[in-house]
């Protein structure tokens, strides 16, 4: 059919008006996006030193024995490892994901876990499987920006709760509980995100014990656990008396092995636990089957707990680096804390300074943070911000802080 002529309007049902398509849900037109994540393009510039995102150091990566764990799987499993597999995940690896919890003191069978992609997935179908549009969820006050996402996007009422340099107040949980009914807290008790602190032990016992008296699901959240640099390990909310019939505890191979395997696993309650595989049905039918089977084989081979030793060791340095960068790097009577493991120290700058600023500044010197105010639940804070050392050197490190300093 020949084209119309030049100047001339087609004619025909092509000249009929469209009319636009129906608007987007109102849980995505209403939810606002990743603050971190917006950064991180930012900070992807070259020559940016970035304290931003909690990104594992690359050049730590295993990348010859993830290697050597991929090639044996096609070796031996290729169609195996290249068909559907269960929902719940390969047997050989919730197996070693149990025997490694049950080490650490928290009984657990494989029949306990199920493999996501991702601790977030694990978070995302937990939130699926007993949030409903309405229903009250409490939260640490700052919290990890994801959780705060993935609530709002299922409708929820989401409460902060007090907190102080050490975590949740329990006896303020306890007064929220009995006024808000909510449905669960999350919780990051361990090195959280986004201010490194960690809940000592007697007080994870008192929100065991609250969430038993009043009723409440607990969502632990517990993806930096194994990046401790000094101290010792605090049982998980799971093991104390009062939580075991009501704890979903979430864990990731992202900051032990690598992010880019989307692994993740999460331990629940068999009626819980049946809800989220019910969930993750729809979501995905099964995390990937070669990524599972060859982290189960590198767990095999490799000697996962002294490579998590040799990250710890960097991880340590890079910290105290970051430490001893903060007195230069940041205005005069400015405060931060030192945590004993993860990824990221909380900083707050002084009376009369907005860290929303400094970080506009701070980018046209070639050095990123993340303003703490986003993950705030309740009135943000917005003097404080999130640095993460774990992605830069030493020597990196301390340019950003001269950088920083110009800012």
């Amino acid at each position: 059919m020949p084209a119309p002529a030049p100047g001339l309007a087609p004619v025909g049902p092509a000249a009929t008006p469209a009319v636009a398509p129906p608007p987007f849900a109102a849980r995505i037109r209403t939810t606002a996006p990743s603050a971190v994540r917006e950064i991180l393009a930012v900070t992807a510039q070259p020559g940016m030193i970035s304290f931003a995102g909690g990104l594992p150091a690359p050049e730590l990566f295993d990348a010859e024995g993830l290697r050597a764990a991929y090639d044996s799987t096609f070796a031996n499993s290729a169609r195996r490892a290249l068909q559907y597999s269960t929902t719940e995940g390969a047997p050989e690896l919730r197996a070693v994901v149990a025997a490694r919890l049950d080490r650490r003191g928290l009984a657990t069978t494989a029949d306990d876990v199920l493999i996501t992609t991702g601790s977030q997935q694990g978070l995302s179908l937990l939130t699926t499987a007993l949030i409903e549009p309405g229903d009250s969820v409490l939260v640490e006050n700052p919290t990890y920006l994801a959780a705060l996402q993935g609530f709002a996007l299922a409708g929820a009422r989401v409460i902060p709760v007090p907190c102080d340099d050490e975590g949740i107040l329990p006896d303020a949980l306890a007064e929220l509980v009995a006024r808000e009914r909510p449905k669960l807290l999350y919780t990051v008790p361990t090195f959280q995100n986004p201010t490194g602190r960690t809940l000592p032990s007697a007080r994870r016992a008192e929100v065991a014990a609250v969430a038993a008296r009043l009723g409440l699901w607990l969502l632990e959240d517990d993806p930096y656990g194994d990046l401790r640099y000094e101290g010792h390990d605090l049982p998980w909310l799971a093991a104390h008396p009062g939580a075991e019939d009501r704890t979903a505890l979430l864990g990731s191979f992202s900051k032990v092995m690598a992010p880019g395997l989307r692994l993740g696993w999460l331990r629940a309650p068999a009626a819980l636990l049946r809800g989220v595989v019910l969930a993750k049905q729809a979501a995905d039918l099964h995390t990937s089957t070669v990524d599972q089977l060859a982290a189960a084989q590198y767990l095999r081979t490799a000697d996962l707990d002294a490579h998590v030793a040799r990250v710890r060791d960097a991880y340590r340095i890079r910290r105290d680096a970051l430490l001893a960068g903060l007195p230069s790097g940041l205005p005069p009577g400015s405060t931060w804390n030192r945590p004993e493991g993860g990824m990221f120290v909380w900083a707050r700058l002084p009376e009369g300074h907005d860290a929303t600023a400094l970080l506009r500044a701070a980018a046209a010197r070639g050095v990123a943070f993340v303003p703490g105010a986003p993950f705030f639940a309740g009135p943000p804070d917005p003097r404080t911000l999130r640095l993460s050392f774990t992605t830069h050197t030493p020597k990196e490190i301390e340019e950003g802080f001269a950088r920083l300093s110009m800012a």
